[in-house]
Order: structure tokens, then sequence, then C-alpha cells
């Protein structure tokens, strides 16, 4: 069996360690709070997420990084995407040769707006990369609840490898080697999400949020055109199926973030209440200024943007979308 590294003690990092767990792997678990990393070694418990849910003993907690990847077989990060260059830059000199680097991040560079492997690739050149993404809410993985998810690898022996790691019966994964359709779905979803939440918390309805799924995925599809991505990738698991859980289900912290300001809270007060990062308000202004680089149309994501950056009102941004001169459908750029 595996020896994981799993860097990132939040919730999306302690379900997956338990995943690993589960299939017989032996896991350090990095915390970046030493009181954090403390209380779970004392108490088998994570204090502030999962906390129902007891660690086996296989999960060892940790504050420290450099040790915890040392004799890793692969290392797992599953920080926040504000965080992930910092720790990227952090394994390159602790991180065993060849050592296979997977992340579970979702989002975009926090510094240069750019994607997570280009990232990655630039700070761990002689590594096996992977990019571990899908619909999946974490409570539900750590409780064992079916899930289905896909993992990005350009090696395929390496990627059919690190899959087996993952996939159990509860748990199955599906190969891609698409890291940029893999990781630009993760990153837009979130954007998509606050703004399916915005409408819901208007009261606009079903019709609404049905329109506003659709039209997202479009605008992810156009992105993903200008990027390289393959369009399969963005009506797959890691494009439409994390943008329909991520828009339908109030599990989501985006989902709830766009309640909450559709109902007229700010985006302090919706923060405070959600008590965890929320991706997608950092997310939107940095897919923003990709689209606009590359000249892509995304209204509803910059519709988002404009709520966040700007204080714009969210009825006004709503209004202003329906109001556009109406156009063709389907964009014959992905034809």
């Amino acid at each position: 069996m595996a020896d994981y590294a799993v860097l990132g003690a939040g919730s999306w990092g302690t379900a997956l360690a338990l995943v690993l767990a589960r299939s017989g792997h032996d896991v350090r678990l990095w915390a970046h709070d030493p009181d954090m990393a403390r209380t779970m070694a004392a108490t088998g418990y994570n204090p502030r997420h999962l906390t129902d849910i007891r660690l086996p003993e296989t999960v060892r907690p940790t504050v420290d990084l450099a040790a915890s990847v040392a004799t890793a077989t692969t290392v797992l990060v599953a920080v926040p995407s504000h965080a992930f260059a910092t720790t990227m830059r952090a394994l390159a000199p602790a991180i065993a040769a060849d050592t296979p680097v997977v992340w579970a991040t979702k989002g975009l560079d926090n510094a240069g707006g750019g994607l997570l492997h280009d990232v990655a690739a630039a700070a761990l050149p002689d590594h096996p990369l992977a990019a571990l993404s899908g619909p999946s809410f974490a409570g539900e993985v750590a409780h064992g609840l079916p899930t289905a998810i896909v993992l990005a690898c350009q090696d395929r022996a390496v990627g059919n490898r690190l899959c087996a790691d993952f996939h159990d019966e509860r748990f199955r994964v599906y190969l891609s080697d698409d890291l940029i359709g893999v990781g630009l779905g993760g990153a837009v979803k979130n954007i998509l999400a606050i703004a399916t939440g915005i409408a819901d918390g208007l009261g606009f309805g079903a019709n609404a949020r049905s329109g506003l799924v659709t039209r997202g995925l479009a605008e992810v599809r156009r992105l993903g055109a200008a990027l390289g991505a393959d369009d399969r990738t963005l009506t797959g698991l890691a494009g439409l199926g994390d943008l329909m859980l991520t828009c339908t289900d109030d599990q989501s912290r985006n989902r709830r973030m766009g309640l909450a300001l559709g109902r007229g809270a700010s985006i302090d007060t919706a923060t405070a209440q959600i008590g965890a990062v929320v991706e997608g308000v950092r997310t939107a202004t940095e897919v923003g200024g990709l689209a606009r680089r590359l000249g892509v149309d995304m209204p509803i994501c910059a519709a988002v943007e404009s709520i966040i950056t700007t204080g714009r009102s969210p009825m006004s941004a709503a209004e202003a979308l329906m109001e556009r001169r109406p156009g063709a459908e389907f964009d014959d750029r992905l034809s």
C-alpha cells in the first residue's frame, strides 16, 4: 500500500485522508495550525471540520510539512487556492525525487490568475502531476456516500496507479489527461454557484436557476476553448457534474454565499455566517481577469465579479443580464 502525505486538514483534505485510509494506505495529515494538529493527535477528531468522524489510526496528524512529505510515495495537496503556490514552493526542497503530486484544490492562482497546473509545473518540474476534481461534497465523501470523481494526469501509468489508490466501492475515480479542463471546471463552477444562489435569494425561481446553470456552462466552454481544454471534460464530471452539484445544493459554500447576497447580506456578514473559505469570491476576480485577457465573453461571471468588487446590487446585475441583446444559443467555435 502507498504512503500518502495529505497537505491541508480542512474538510476536503480530511475527507480524502479518510478515503485513502479506507483503502489501506498510511496517511500523514498536515495542518497549518499547530493547535489543530495537536488536537487531532490527542483526540482523534478534527476540531473544526467533519467533527463527528473519528480519524483511523492510519491517519496521523502533523504540523511538520517537510517531515510529512520526506518519505511519502505520493503527496496530495488540499489547501485553499490562495495558499496553493506557497505550498508548492515549500514542497520543492522537501519532496523526494519523482514523487507524484496530486492536488484537490479548486481555483486559480492567487497571484497571476493562471491555472494551478502551471503553478505546480513551475515549482515541481520533475514530478508527475495530477488533479483530482468533480462533484464531491466533503461530508458525503467522509461518510462513505457514493461519489464519482475524475483524476487528470498526463502520465497514464502514474494516473492509473493513483486512480487505483483512491478508487473503492464508494469512491469511483475516472481517468483523464486534460489538466486544463479539469482545473477550469473546478474553478469557474464556484462563481456560477454564487450566481445561482443570488438568483434564488432574490426569489427568481427554478426557471432562472436552470437558465443560469446552462448558460454558465456555455461560459465555461468558451473559456475552455480559448485555453485549449478538451470540451468533453467540461460536459463531464469535472465540468457539468460539479457545476450541477454546486449550483443546486445548499451544502455548497458558494451557493450559500449567493443566497446571502441575494437576501441583502454583505460579503463579510455572509462569510462569517458560513465560517469557511468561499473560493468563488476570490476566483470571480481571477476568472474575470483571465477572460478579459483572452477576449472571452462571460457575462454571468462578470455580473458576479461586479457584485463582489464594486458593491453593485444583485438586482441591478440580474436586470442587466436579462436586458442583454438577444443572440444565438450556440457558439460556432464549439461546434
